[in-house]
């Protein structure tokens, strides 16, 4: 498995449009790639800075995804983002996410329980976007 990490700052009040975006095009779009796996989203508590992360079965699905995709989603995103995005790319060695057990919200005190956790490690490869 292997995963894409795209970080990047939004401009001010942006937060709610990108992930509509995300949402409602680019999510959607990334679902009918091959090798496309999964997609996480993460935004800084100052609502300006966002994180994805892709998964994707093969470094070869990523690389198509990064040179013929990539530069369309930046495009649909583009009147949102605060400078240029920053690519990085890593090799998944391990991970306990497909057996993570969703618990009941955070409104009842419980939290998401990992059926397994180990220490793991990764290998990273950088590119300018």
């Amino acid at each position: 498995m292997f995963a894409r990490k795209v970080s990047v700052r939004l401009k001010p009040n942006s937060l709610s449009a990108f992930t509509n975006l995300m949402d409602r095009e680019i999510l959607p779009w990334l679902q009918k790639q091959e090798g496309f796996l999964d997609l996480i989203i993460l935004a800084g508590t100052d609502n300006q800075e966002v994180a994805t992360i892709s998964f994707w079965e093969h470094k070869g699905n990523a690389e198509v995804y990064n040179s013929c995709g990539y530069p369309d989603v930046l495009k649909v995103l583009a009147e949102l983002l605060d400078g240029s995005p920053y690519v990085k790319t890593f090799e998944v060695v391990r991970s306990t996410l497909h057996q993570v057990v969703l618990a009941p919200g955070p409104e009842t005190g419980n939290l998401a329980r990992e059926a397994d956790l180990a220490e793991g490690g990764y290998r990273s490869y950088e590119t300018s976007v």
